[in-house]
């Protein structure tokens, strides 16, 4: 295979069974031409372990932000997540938003922990990785109400319509396709990919869940986004070395911190 320059924008490699082999989860990706990754915070209890892999590896980052579906944990508040982003290795806000599917009865708590994102990744200055399930109409209201395109971000693994992908853009986010995009019943969301201009296209794995075709079902790695890639450059009748290299060009341009970090 020829060796590239990936980037894995969307991993939780601190998860288990990623985390109880991580040398070996670490070398594979190497060996498949990804060279860097953003492993993402879901909570705050979890966030120290984090950033010790984002300190520890030169080649990984780190974001700082609680998932909305979380419950179990404690809500930071924006001074909170603006203090604990100041790091260099803390890439973004995130991930945040909203999910009706995984949540039900009165979710104000989740718009609201949402909103606090949106305002400590402008107050931090950096961008914001966007989660949405079930909730697009929301989620854009609030990204609009929040001015959330003054930091920008990324929807990351994007399963939405057009629709959804344009107001987003409009709002200058970043659109990142997960091993979701290969899967055979897809067909509308590679419709999506195939619109999505090349300067704001992001690949992601969202390991270790959503392994693309051909290890649907299976453990999610890092090395596997060159599966996403491959996917992107067929649909779009692109060179894989092309959709590498934009997408990580496109990775360093929204993530500014880790061209320097």
């Amino acid at each position: 295979m020829t060796v590239l320059e990936l980037v894995d924008s969307h991993c939780h490699i601190d998860f288990d069974p990623l985390g109880a082999d991580l040398p070996s989860v670490l070398e594979r990706a190497r060996a498949n031409g990804v060279a860097y990754l953003l492993c993402v915070s879901v909570t705050l209890e979890k966030f120290p372990g984090v950033r010790a892999l984002a300190r520890e590896h030169p080649n990984i980052f780190a974001s700082v932000g609680v998932h909305p579906n979380e419950r179990n944990g404690r809500d930071p508040t924006v001074e909170e997540l603006v203090a604990l982003a100041r790091e260099s290795k803390i890439v973004a806000i995130g991930e945040s938003g909203l999910d009706y599917y995984r949540s039900d009865g009165d979710l104000g708590w989740q718009q609201d922990r949402f909103r606090d994102h949106i305002r400590a990744a402008k107050a931090a200055r950096k961008p914001l990785i966007v989660h949405t399930r079930e909730a697009a109409v929301d989620t854009i209201r609030i990204m609009n109400e929040e001015d959330a395109q003054s930091t920008g971000g990324v929807m990351h693994c994007f399963t939405e319509s057009w629709e959804t992908a344009r107001a987003a853009l409009d709002q200058n986010f970043y659109i990142s396709f997960s091993g979701i995009v290969t899967f055979r019943n897809a067909e509308r969301l590679r419709d999506v990919a195939r619109q999505v201009p090349a300067d704001r296209l992001l690949i992601e794995t969202d390991a270790p869940y959503l392994a693309p075709i051909p290890f649907r079902g299976k453990t999610n790695e890092p090395s596997y986004v060159r599966y996403v890639a491959e996917c992107l450059a067929t649909i779009r009748g692109e060179p894989l070395e092309s959709i590498a290299a934009q997408t990580t060009k496109n990775f360093f341009r929204l993530f500014r911190c880790a061209a320097s970090a």
